[in-house]
């Protein structure tokens, strides 16, 4: 048995803030049903790339969800939705501000329905504020949240980090709001109204760039692949391309320099203290660039590694869905998708030892489960062909 076994979850989400919320409670083992518009479906579905019809990019963010399609300019559909919210335990959306209240169907009336509802939000500035009605996307919230500000190659560059992580970061903010609010209920008997805002994700993750702000009054800027209080604690260049070290404290430092034969670097004014190293950092990794060239990545990989000093490879996507460990931890594995057969996407990262969780099944086709859904919530035979012929589902 899963840990989130018999929640049931309206998931009136799309594209990737919500879908991984919901994605992540799927996980866990609730019966996460993802309600689309009906012929067009999940805004994602039309993002590639694309295997035959169907989008990876929604495959990889919809794992073990159900499908079904609404029609909320449908009276009948939102009475529909009413109905099921009387059995369900979560509804999820991450509509613009004041769409679901447009709808009929915010939380102030889901609750006279089910006072045990949870109703969670997610948009870009969340449900109140000066700019609850901007749009955003995961490369707005990263502007304006900073987190761009401080990543780059050099203080004149700012860069959008790789992931959506505007989006992800929010997602899972986002579960672990519903999850907190699923326990609080089992004291209380009753739900509650959740809001997470993209931006103050991002605001949350910044992490040392508030504090040293505060402190000294200065913007922090990009350092490329260094950290700001750490030292040596970056890339450093091999013979054959970048590998990481991380000397987080004096003790590991001291073994670096006995690693690399350079035992006068420990008693050198310039280095004696990591804030000494920090304040020197150029000069220092001028220093050890020069020793690291001198062999490969593998070399150095294998003598640090053997002195206990962290230090990785910059692996490149190919490399880390066959990494050894990555797949050990099943963190990428095989679903068969009913049109767009086998595909792999990655695991589940939360290893639980009495309920333990995984990809049981690909994501739907649009619509695939509507019937199933609505037999499963009460509507009898006739009364789904009616729905279907007024096009509410």
């Amino acid at each position: 048995m899963k840990p989130l076994e018999n929640v049931v979850v309206l998931d009136l989400t799309r594209v990737l803030s919500g879908p991984y919320a919901a994605m992540m409670l799927a996980d866990m083992g609730a019966n996460v049903i993802h309600i689309e518009q009906p012929k067009i479906g999940d805004d994602s579905r039309a993002y590639g790339p694309f295997i035959g019809k169907e989008s990876a990019y929604f495959m990889s963010l919809n794992r073990n969800k159900r499908s079904m399609t609404m029609n909320f300019k449908s009276e009948e559909a939102k009475a529909v939705f009413k109905e099921m919210v009387k059995k369900a335990d979560v509804v999820v959306e991450n509509f613009k501000p004041g769409t679901m209240k447009k709808f009929g169907l915010d939380y102030s009336v889901l609750k006279e329905i089910n006072p045990k509802i949870i109703y969670a939000s997610c948009s870009g500035f969340g449900q109140t504020g000066p700019y609850t009605m901007k749009p955003a996307y995961d490369v707005v919230v990263q502007a304006m949240g900073g987190i761009m500000s401080i990543t780059g190659p050099d203080k004149d560059t700012f860069c959008r980090v790789g992931a959506s992580v505007g989006d992800i970061i929010a997602g899972i903010f986002l579960a672990t709001g519903i999850t907190t609010a699923l326990y609080k209920r089992e004291v209380s008997g009753i739900g509650q109204e959740i809001d997470v805002s993209m931006l103050d994700c991002q605001v949350a993750i910044l992490e040392n760039a508030v504090s040293r702000y505060f402190v000294n009054g200065v913007n922090p800027t990009p350092l490329g692949n260094r950290h700001p209080s750490i030292t040596p604690f970056e890339s450093f260049t091999a013979s054959d391309g970048l590998l990481i070290v991380g000397a987080g404290n004096d003790r590991l430092w001291k073994k670096l320099c006995d690693l690399i034969n350079k035992p006068e670097l420990i008693e050198d004014p310039r280095f004696i203290t990591n804030a000494d190293r920090t304040n020197n950092e150029p000069a220092l990794k001028e220093i050890l660039d020069a020793v690291f060239v001198t062999d490969t990545i593998e070399h150095w990989l294998e003598k640090l590694e053997a002195a206990a000093i962290p230090c990785a490879p910059i692996n490149t996507i190919d490399k880390v869905v066959n990494d050894p460990q990555v797949n050990f931890r099943e963190m990428i594995v095989e679903v068969e998708h009913p049109t767009a057969g086998k595909m792999k996407i990655p695991g589940v990262p939360i290893k639980f030892s009495e309920t333990p969780c995984g990809v049981e099944k690909a994501a739907p086709v649009l619509g695939q489960h509507t019937d199933e859904v609505l037999k499963e919530f009460g509507f009898d035979d006739a009364e789904i062909a009616k729905l279907h012929e007024v096009a509410a589902v």
